[in-house]
């Protein structure tokens, strides 16, 4: 408790809070969008419930709410969940010379809790991928205004899924939302790049049952964005990072 209270008064985590004022109002928007997807899928309020506390992956839920409605295999939602979630493995790449030298549990709580948004405002914060003097308060920071943001607009709209009118067009409201955050995280060609080649792979592949093509576009995005990591020098990723 004496940490998480000093923790509490380290001015990187005001700062984390500070960052994250404006994103949080469009996370809860996702959140509620994606709390009353669950509930008129057909999913049952205690299920929704603990779908949105113990997973804390929009995008997967949302990837994932069809195929269950669908009656998709259960193979098929696993690996599209999989896939949906791949980008957390680059993320925590990326974080692993912040994190790296801090122990497991402290990792593990720092995985949990770690969303697109908080890497988004980490990076431009630290953009030197080094160790330093309040990383780890400013990540909290950030944590503690996203995750309530969150689950709060969630729950409540798993609560108050069956009052709101479908001609409201919240699944549409929903897809504004993450076009705004994906548009937050492509600063590099090689994102750039990625996410055209999801574009054309989903658009190309929108026929292949339960939605496999968005299973496909992710892993083509991966495959495509991977091979030009590989292939760009170092020095170079950086200054292309600054474009």
């Amino acid at each position: 408790m004496e940490g998480a209270s000093a923790r509490w008064r380290d001015p990187a985590f005001r700062r984390g809070v500070q960052d994250m004022v404006g994103p949080a109002m469009g996370i809860a928007a996702w959140g509620l969008v994606t709390g009353v997807a669950m509930v008129k899928s057909g999913m049952s309020v205690s299920i929704a419930l603990a779908t949105s506390l113990l997973v804390f992956a929009g995008s997967a839920q949302l990837a994932t709410l069809p195929l269950l409605a669908g009656g998709a295999p259960l193979w098929v939602v696993w690996a599209t969940a999989a896939c949906v979630n791949l980008r957390f493995v680059i993320l925590g790449t990326q974080w692993r010379p912040y994190f790296g030298h801090l122990p497991r549990a402290r990792r593990l709580r720092l995985a949990y809790f770690a969303a697109d948004l908080n890497f988004v405002l980490f990076m431009k914060r630290y953009p030197r991928p080094e160790p330093a003097p309040g990383q780890e308060a400013y990540f909290w920071g950030g944590a503690a205004l996203n995750y309530p943001a969150w689950q709060l607009s969630s729950v409540a709209g798993i609560l108050l899924g069956d009052r709101v009118p479908t001609e409201w067009g919240l699944g549409f409201a929903g897809v504004l939302v993450l076009i705004g955050l994906i548009g937050s995280m492509l600063n590099t060609r090689s994102t750039w790049v990625a996410a055209a080649v999801a574009a054309v792979t989903a658009v190309l592949s929108y026929g292949l049952p339960y939605k496999l093509n968005i299973v496909l576009a992710i892993a083509a995005a991966v495959l495509v964005g991977v091979a030009m990591d590989h292939r760009t020098p170092a020095g170079a990723a950086t200054a292309d990072d600054r474009t």
